[in-house]
């Protein structure tokens, strides 16, 4: 009786371990769904999308209130704002980069910079070689001279020692005034270094533009400074600069720039920098003031 136990028992558990060793071959083959559920791991391992292109915006911040540096070394400014406001519009990112004056165009063509907003004049000769926005900024030139000056109009100017900023337009129509020979026309990196120079007595008069005029009178008192403006003085206005060809760019600005004047944000900033809206949007500019 026992021994037929056993005997069972010992056949029962050899099916047992047989059945169990047939199960365990079985998981050995995976299932024939395994390389279909595979696939979206393989998707998850795909590289992810670039980030957002930033936009380097060349700037000469050394030309208050349109650009300029404070004490934490920001750039900021009338056109600093304006470019933020149409960046928010248009969607995109800006990194404002400082840079000087004299090779600001140099890093536009080479690429280094994708576009410029710096109180740049829009002229016919500059459009040769790079495209502008609509105008954003009317300006004119000014002369700045000390208030016992007797200096009434540009004519004035013709035989005296007058400080400018070097390719500026002011720079021009000294040239033209002077001739370009003139030993009298005296070239700094910056309006501000001028006007300093003007103070300092080093020259008799500066000519810039009238909104970095006005504002370096207004805020140095001490200088006792006085303005003189000359119906001779041509208007001009002021564009945003991109690379000759780059209608993608211009477009995005040229609407979010719209749509600033639109939306009263452009009349904000021009309030906030000179007191009043401006008397009228800036038209279109027919020919040609940094």
């Amino acid at each position: 009786m026992i021994a037929l136990t056993t005997r069972r028992f010992l056949q029962t558990a050899g099916l047992l371990i047989a059945g169990l060793v047939l199960s365990a071959c079985g998981k050995s083959e995976p299932p024939a769904t395994t390389a279909t559920t595979a696939a979206p791991a393989a998707s998850a391992a795909e590289p992810a999308p670039a980030p957002a292109k930033v936009y380097v915006v060349g700037t000469d911040a050394a030309y208050a209130p349109f650009e300029s540096q404070n004490e934490k070394a920001e750039i900021v400014g009338f056109d600093i704002d304006v470019v933020k406001a149409v960046a928010a519009k248009a969607g995109i990112e800006v990194k404002f980069v400082n840079t000087p004056w004299e090779g600001i165009f140099n890093t536009l063509q080479q690429g280094d910079r994708d576009f410029l907003v710096s109180a740049i004049t829009i002229t016919d000769e500059r459009k040769q070689s790079m495209d502008f926005t609509d105008p954003y900024f009317d300006a004119h030139q000014l002369i700045a001279v000390k208030q016992n000056s007797k200096v009434a109009k540009f004519d004035d100017l013709k035989k005296l020692k007058v400080g400018v900023q070097t390719g500026t337009t002011g720079d021009e129509v000294v040239t033209k005034l002077q001739g370009k020979n003139s030993t009298n026309i005296k070239r700094f990196e910056s309006t501000p270094l001028a006007l300093k120079e003007l103070e300092a007595g080093g020259v008799d008069a500066v000519v810039a533009d009238n909104g970095v005029v006005i504002n370096y009178v207004t805020n140095n008192p001490a200088a006792k400074f006085k303005s003189v403006t000359d119906k001779a003085f041509q208007p001009e206005q002021y564009g945003i600069a991109v690379k000759k060809g780059n209608t993608e760019l211009l477009g995005k600005l040229n609407k979010a720039l719209a749509d600033i004047k639109a939306d009263g944000t452009y009349d904000q900033i021009y309030t906030k920098y000179f007191g009043a809206k401006p008397d009228s949007a800036a038209a279109p500019a027919s020919a040609a003031s940094k």
